[in-house]
């Protein structure tokens, strides 16, 4: 059996300082593992880390996007405890120029938003009252 878990996701950067900045300017930790052309960040769970999507695509074998316009199919989630952190986090956006894709907005007893990086990476930012933590903030339940 392969473990069931994911340690680290990488985002593919036309434009990797600027979406370094971009992550930075929201006030995330960098590790001290990060290159000029490589930086990986902590987070309550999994560590996010940033590539040249030329790269990685090379690596893949695969084509690469004539884009950053394009949905990639892939969405990021920033779960949280309170319903108003979804509010205040789309605040923090909106501080460092980031892309409101949809405002905050309540669906029965959830509260979401989300938002796009500079080159459109989209993340959701949600509070669900089933989903638990641990102390660390890494989500135990949905």
């Amino acid at each position: 059996m392969v473990l069931q878990r994911v340690s680290l996701i990488t985002i593919g950067c036309f434009d990797l300082p600027l979406v370094r900045k971009f992550y930075n300017d929201l006030g995330w930790e960098e590790t001290d593992h990060g290159y000029a052309d490589y930086a990986v960040f902590t987070t309550a769970g999994v560590m996010l880390s940033l590539y040249s999507v030329e790269k990685l695509a090379q690596d893949a074998g695969l084509e690469l996007p004539d884009s950053k316009n394009v949905f990639r199919g892939v969405t990021f989630a920033i779960n949280v405890d309170e319903p108003k952190q979804v509010d205040e986090i789309i605040e923090q956006v909106k501080g460092v120029d980031g892309r409101v894709v949809s405002e905050p907005k309540d669906e029965g007893s959830f509260r979401s938003a989300s938002f796009a990086d500079p080159e459109n990476n989209i993340w959701e930012v949600a509070f669900n009252p089933d989903s638990t933590f641990d102390e660390r903030g890494a989500m135990l339940t949905i």
